[in-house]
């Protein structure tokens, strides 16, 4: 098929956007294609212009050497530890300051940032606890039993809630080392009554308990060249910015307790059966998750409970943390990955109870081989040696282990939300080796840099294990009702943790939905995911700040996205662009001649399947992608094979537009232009965040055309656009973004169609132009609607 455009476009669709222009001098101009200038910090030596650490960027470092004994009756943990800290920054430093997390279980050691309350309805024996005044001691928290240097001799410290400065005996200065001690112990709380990331669950049927074992060292805070001590109270919810290190962690425990830790263990020799220790060998090399500890074993220790002990001994390298998980109920399977960017030999492991049998065996562990190949393809290669899923009946995440749920009924059998929702939080939680343990952002200022990129990320792996995968986060659509919340409802991403209201939107979707757009609708894959790249390479085993992301993404792809960062991270207006008006003119032959020229381009053929995200549909077609689910038919359950009725992608069909220059615009020429109709289509931008511009055409005949424009239309009128177009055959509908990339909140705008409702009918005239004319026209930079539209010619 053939549809023939008038060159007549290059002229008169200029001549509109001038018009706009002219009618509207600067009445309509506000800052949103403003750069960010002062916005941003100053670019210096440390953190350059380019988003690239600079030539005397420095960073602290913290190496530990910790022993640990839990005591199960008790549930109390007791620590010592010592540190030895590196000022490499050009310095002095005559206090330095830790964390003391576990202070926010306490009710008269922790930061105490309180929430607005009003007279309930009602109420019940455990909250009235809450409101003894002043606050009874609940017995947890940390205690310090002694602190002091190398030798022995006590230092000088002060608690401040949740966190702890000690003075130094002498002024630490650049390239030394402080060496000192800690000795310490907390009563371990229950995580499933007290909330909390880390503590103990106990199995009520057995009497067992499983030991997640979090936030429980006295660490070291942040020291750098963009903020100083980073010593913010921990309420709980904004997370932790940590140095990088080495440790050495001995855990003492039941004897026959199974440790999975950070790091690599050192000694299974001593703490493993010959036959646990055989199967562990064999699974470094296995293709496919083999139990090192089985489960029959598991439900063998969970009735003998053994009063003797063993010490479990790991070891970690350039690590900002470590955490632990220690039962005596833990099933233990394992199977070797290899990385093929930097061909690194990694163990997958998973550690289960009973209760989470069923879906755990079946698919933690190739979920975490699948998240460390798939973030490896997108971010950096992954560099640890272990990675590891943790089945805690929550979700938190540390270098090399996390923790995740997903319990089956009591019978073995499980839901498909279940399910998903397991394969979703182990993806997300594994993922966070990369941000933030690797690319080490400051969690308890900036949120999003981790739970924002790591989800966005996340979405991006769900989506290469199974096409099918319905994830929450990450699609423009699934941001909708969020953005339609009232303004006082909503803060800007780029907001302090602890300020935020909608946490989980803010924090985690809209900043992922963001980089999802611009990697589908505004940069391109290629584009943006070499940035993405360049972003994640930059600032590995480093401190990044938002302003180096933002720096970086427009330094190594050569867009301007200041735009962007200033409407979706510092703003709160939604997308909501409307149709406003069409007009629709027909050729006038009664007017003085011009020129005309030819333009050759080709479109896609849309896709005529029911409505799926753009996302799905581009991997679906993206023939090096090859989902896990797919290539292994034992993913491939009940509710697999009920979902699907897998669809065929229609081939691509080339569409050519040919114009024909004349000399003279006689009879015959006329009859060739008197089928053109042009239309004008106004647009208003009703909700303020500019977008660009998605349009559908549906002919009388049934066929389909597609049109984008770039969101720099809006940038000299950012409340309303025009745009022209000129068919040989008459527009039945017209679609305003289409499959929702935009997040367009009211899409009840969106659409146009031909019965004479908010339309205009006008002339246009018609001119001759000579080929070489219009040749000249495109040299001088007149726009063509198809080219900016992104065809090609």
């Amino acid at each position: 098929m053939k549809l023939k455009v008038t060159a007549l476009s290059v002229f008169l669709y200029t001549g509109l956007s001038a018009q706009n222009i002219q009618n509207n001098p600067g009445s309509n101009h506000g800052n949103k294609f403003e750069q960010l200038g002062t916005i941003l910090p100053t670019p210096n030596v440390y953190r350059t212009a380019s988003g690239a650490p600079g030539h005397a960027y420095w960073q602290n470092r913290a190496d530990y050497d910790i022993t640990a004994y839990l005591d199960e009756d008790k549930r109390n943990l007791k620590g010592s530890e010592t540190v030895t800290y590196y000022n490499n920054s050009p310095d002095d430093l005559d206090y330095i300051w830790l964390q003391l997390d576990e202070n926010q279980q306490s009710t008269v050691k922790k930061a105490d940032y309180q929430f607005s309350s009003t007279l309930p309805k009602s109420t019940n024996d455990q909250q009235l606890k809450t409101t003894e005044l002043p606050s009874k001691d609940n017995g947890y928290g940390v205690n310090l039993e002694k602190v002091t240097d190398i030798s022995g001799t006590p230092l000088k410290y002060i608690v401040n809630k949740t966190m702890m400065r000690i003075d130094l005996p002498k002024i630490l200065k650049k390239g030394e080392k402080f060496v000192f001690k800690i000795d310490w112990n907390y009563n371990i709380p229950n995580r499933m009554k007290m909330g909390g990331r880390g503590g103990y669950e106990n199995f009520s049927e057995d009497g067992n308990d499983v030991y997640t074992i979090t936030q429980w060292f006295p660490r070291m805070c942040v020291y750098s060249d963009f903020q100083g001590w980073q010593n913010h109270q921990f309420t709980g919810r904004g997370e932790f910015a940590l140095v990088f290190g080495n440790y050495k962690v001995s855990m003492n425990v039941p004897s026959d307790y199974v440790i999975g830790g950070t790091g690599e263990c050192k000694n299974y020799d001593q703490v493993l059966t010959p036959e646990q220790l055989s199967r562990y060998k064999k699974s470094q090399t296995s293709n496919e998750p083999l139990e090192i500890v089985t489960l029959d074993e598991a439900k063998k220790a969970e009735k003998n409970r053994s009063k003797q002990r063993k010490t479990w001994v790991f070891e970690a390298k350039d690590v900002r943390d470590f955490a632990w998980a220690a039962s005596r109920k833990f099933v233990w399977d394992g199977m070797g990955v290899t990385i093929p960017e930097n061909n690194n030999k990694v163990m997958a492991m998973s550690f289960y109870p009973k209760e989470a049998y069923a879906l755990y065996k079946k698919y933690s562990t190739k979920a975490v081989a699948h998240t460390i190949k798939t973030y490896s393809e997108f971010t950096i290669p992954y560099p640890y040696p272990v990675a590891q899923s943790v089945e805690a009946a929550n979700g938190m995440e540390y270098p090399m282990i996390c923790f995740n749920f997903g319990r089956t009924e009591k019978d073995g059998t499980y839901s498909e939300g279940t399910k998903n929702g397991m394969i979703g939080v182990v993806i997300h939680e594994v993922g966070h080796n990369f941000f933030p343990m690797i690319i080490n952002s400051d969690e308890r200022q900036w949120s999003w840099m981790d739970e924002g990129l790591n989800t966005f990320t996340e979405y991006l792996t769900e989506e290469k294990w199974d096409n099918k995968f319905p994830s929450k986060r990450g699609p423009a659509w699934t941001i909708v009702d969020y953005m339609k919340l009232p303004k006082d409802q909503l803060e800007p991403i780029m907001s302090n943790s602890e300020n935020i209201i909608q946490f989980g939107p803010n924090a985690y979707s809209k900043p992922a939905t963001g980089l999802n757009i611009l990697r589908e609708t505004i940069m391109g894959r290629e584009l943006f995911d070499k940035a993405f790249k360049t972003y994640s390479k930059r600032w590995a085993f480093r401190h990044p700040e938002p302003a180096d992301f933002f720096r970086t993404m427009e330094d190594a792809s050569g867009e301007d996205l200041d735009w962007f960062w200033r409407g979706w991270f510092y703003g709160t207006d939604p997308v909501d662009i409307a149709i406003d008006k069409v007009t629709i003119a027909t050729p006038d032959f009664d007017a003085t001649p011009r020129p005309s020229s030819e333009i050759k381009y080709k479109v896609d053929k849309p896709l005529q399947n029911e409505f799926e995200d753009i996302s799905k549909i581009r991997n679906r077609e993206d023939k090096t992608i090859t989902f896990e689910v797919e290539k292994d038919k034992d993913l491939q359950d009940f509710y697999y094979r009920y979902d699907r009725g897998l669809e065929k992608v229609d081939a691509n069909k080339e569409y050519i537009i040919k114009t024909e220059g004349n000399s003279s615009l006689d009879k015959k020429d006329q009859d060739k232009f008197k089928n053109i109709t042009a239309y004008q289509i106004d647009f208003i931008n009703k909700g303020g965040l500019v977008m660009p511009i998605i349009l559908e055409f549906t002919f009388e005949d049934g066929t389909k055309l597609k049109d984008k424009s770039s969101a720099q239309i809006w940038r000299q009128n950012e409340q309303k656009v025009s745009k022209t177009f000129y068919f040989d055959k008459k527009l039945k509908s017209i679609q305003l973004d289409p499959m929702k990339e935009t997040a367009d909140i009211d899409t009840s705008n969106n659409f146009w169609s031909n019965d004479g409702s908010s339309s205009e009918t006008s002339k246009f005239q018609v001119f001759k132009q000579r080929q070489e004319g219009a040749v000249r026209g495109g040299a001088n930079g007149r726009v063509n609607p198809m080219q900016a539209a992104g065809k090609k010619n």
